[in-house]
């Protein structure tokens, strides 16, 4: 199988090191390591997608890794000319993807990049999305403010009274997805809110969906770039929209849509 990493990246400068000592030794090793249900990784599609960032991020991304291709490894460079949103780069980089499994990840290591072999070893045959799961029992978090962890965590048992108890984390970008669920599922947040949405979308559309228990880790280098209030603002419509929806009172799909709940 063929896996599609997708990589935003906005202001990421000092970043691109932490990429190159521990993120592509980690992707370069992928090629022929197998995974669950019997098939193996064939090849990786490396998409960065730089976000209209104002440092030198994406001249020094190509730098980096544009040499780095090889048979079994492909990489690639978007760019959005400004600041578009978080959600905006993963829509990018999943449309120019290929691959049979997308996987999103942060590009600076919050959740370790280490872990990616492991992420995709729970993508089994009836899985859809394997989501990271900082909130999960086995999971935790390091070293990350205490108010974010209240308002990520309090975001999530919104979503899971309103959809899945058992799923503890809504609200991470490491994540895989089958092809199926991107090619099916439309988003249309640009802002921290479209993973949240990818993923409650394809849940209400019965597709499968399982947690890797995770350590989410405070940024080294950087700020976030997360604006908390719009990121609340949006989440809160998005979990109205979702009530309404499990009651009968509005679809979350167009009228076209092949499945319902």
């Amino acid at each position: 199988m063929k896996i599609s990493i997708v990589v935003p990246c906005y202001n990421e400068e000092d970043n691109i090191e932490k990429l190159a000592s521990e993120f592509f030794p980690v992707v370069e090793a992928l090629p022929g390591s197998p995974l669950a249900g019997g098939s193996g990784v064939s090849s990786i599609e490396i998409i960065f997608v730089d976000d209209g960032s104002r440092d030198s991020t994406f001249h020094t991304l190509k730098t980096a890794f544009g040499d780095r291709a090889n048979g079994k490894l492909a990489i690639k460079f978007e760019k959005h000319n400004v600041n578009r949103g978080l959600g905006a780069a993963i829509r990018t980089g999943i449309q120019a993807s290929t691959g049979d499994i997308v996987l999103t990840t942060d590009s600076d290591g919050t959740y370790q990049f280490s872990t990616i072999p492991a992420l995709l070893a729970c993508m089994k045959s009836d899985v859809d999305v394997v989501t990271a799961s900082p909130y999960h029992p086995d999971g935790e978090v390091v070293g990350v403010p205490g108010y974010r962890i209240f308002l990520s965590k309090g975001s999530s048992l919104l979503y899971r009274i309103l959809l899945n108890w058992r799923i503890y984390t809504y609200t991470a970008l490491f994540r895989g997805y089958r092809r199926k669920v991107v090619d099916d599922i439309r988003f249309d947040a640009d802002d921290y809110l479209a993973g949240t949405e990818l993923m409650v979308k394809a849940m209400l559309k019965g597709y499968k969906v399982v947690e890797y228990p995770a350590a989410l880790h405070r940024r080294v280098f950087g700020v976030s770039k997360a604006r908390l209030l719009q990121t609340i603002f949006s989440h809160l419509c998005f979990q109205f929209r979702v009530l309404l929806h499990r009651l009968g009172l509005q679809s979350m799909f167009s009228a076209s849509s092949t499945k319902s709940v």
